[in-house]
């Protein structure tokens, strides 16, 4: 059973910094594309940044220039670097991974909470 772990979500200021994580329980070349979404509350989860295994990079508008998604292969681990945070950006974060070989699926990880205020 593959598995995502998050970590690394906190309460910080805006205009601060936080890297996420996200550490997968195999290869991160299992799958085709990682990335990470964020959810509040009542309402519908919301892209952020996903990478493929290809190296092409995507953003969501609202975060482009200020959020980074990386990975460490030797890891099995996603990033998702935060700067110039805002308190929009206070939500629970998750990590999503898509597999396409052997199988198609689709995982997804716990969450972990970001809170931006001052």
């Amino acid at each position: 059973q593959v598995q995502l772990v998050e970590s690394g979500g906190d309460l910080v200021q805006p205009g601060g910094s936080l890297r996420l994580s996200c550490a997968a329980s195999i290869s991160i070349f299992s799958f085709y594309a990682m990335g990470w979404y964020r959810q509040a509350p009542g309402k519908e989860r919301e892209f952020v940044a996903t990478s493929t295994n290809g190296g092409s990079t995507n953003y969501a508008d609202s975060v482009k220039g200020r959020f980074t998604i990386s990975g460490d292969n030797a890891k099995n681990t996603v990033y998702l670097q935060m700067n110039s945070v805002k308190p929009e950006d206070t939500d629970v974060y998750y990590c999503n991974a898509v597999r396409r070989s052997p199988y198609s699926a689709n995982y997804w990880g716990q969450g972990t909470q970001v809170t931006v205020t001052s």
